[in-house]
C-alpha cells in the first residue's frame, strides 16, 4: 500500500488555494510553493484574500475528516474599527449570514479580543492609520461555510480587513514563515 503524506503550509495572501486554477487568473496556486506528489489535496480552503494555517494530504480520508465538525478552526481576524464586546459576543452565539442564497445562523463558536499577533505584513498593503482604527479578535468555529468568518464580522458591524487561520484541531501555525511548507507524519 502506497504511504500516505501530509502537509502544512502557511498559505500567503493572494495564493489560490488549489493545484489548477480554473479562472485561468495569474494567481499562485499551491504547486508553486513545493512539489507535491501526485494526489495532494488541499484540507478545506482559505480564500485568496485569506492567509494561514492550510493543510494538505494525498489521503482522503484524512481529509473527510478534519473537514467534519470535530475539529475546531481558529482564525485571528484584524477587524475595521474597535471590536465592542457585544459584538464578541454575538459571534460567540451565533449570527445570521447568507449562505447559498438563504439566510442562516451560524453554530455557536468561541471569540475573544486579542492583543495585535504581530504578523508580518502582507505583500498588498491593507491600509493606514489614516482610515480610523483596527482592532484583532479570535473567531474559533466548527464549520466552514463559504466565507463565513468575513460574513460574521460584517454581521456584527466589524468588516474583516485581515484573515489568518492559526489552528486546524491541534495542529498550529506557530511560527511557519509565509510560503513555508512543512511536511508531517500525520495530524494528530
Amino acid at each position: 500500500m502506497k504511504k500516505q503524506q501530509h502537509f502544512i503550509i502557511h498559505k500567503p495572501w493572494g495564493m489560490i488555494s488549489q493545484f489548477v486554477n480554473p479562472a485561468k487568473r495569474k494567481k499562485k496556486l499551491l504547486g508553486d510553493l513545493h512539489d507535491f506528489p501526485t494526489g495532494t489535496m488541499a484540507i478545506g480552503r482559505l480564500d485568496v484574500a485569506s492567509e494561514g494555517l492550510l493543510l494538505l494530504t494525498t489521503d482522503g480520508k484524512v481529509s473527510e475528516e478534519i473537514r467534519s465538525s470535530k475539529y475546531e478552526k481558529e482564525y485571528f481576524v484584524q477587524v475595521d474599527g474597535i471590536i465592542t464586546q457585544e459584538a464578541v459576543e454575538k459571534l460567540k452565539t451565533g449570527v445570521e449570514i447568507g449562505f447559498d442564497g438563504k439566510k442562516y445562523i451560524t453554530k455557536p463558536g468561541k471569540s475573544f479580543l486579542i492583543e495585535d499577533p504581530k504578523f508580518p505584513l502582507r505583500s498588498q498593503k491593507i491600509r493606514d492609520e489614516r482610515h480610523g482604527p483596527t482592532s484583532w479578535v479570535s473567531i474559533i468555529i466548527r464549520e466552514g461555510k463559504f466565507r463565513q468568518v468575513r460574513k460574521m464580522t460584517a454581521a456584527v458591524g466589524f468588516p474583516t480587513l485581515r484573515l489568518i487561520r492559526v489552528r486546524i484541531g491541534e495542529v498550529k501555525l506557530e511560527n511557519l514563515e509565509v510560503g513555508e511548507v512543512k511536511e508531517v507524519l500525520s495530524f494528530t
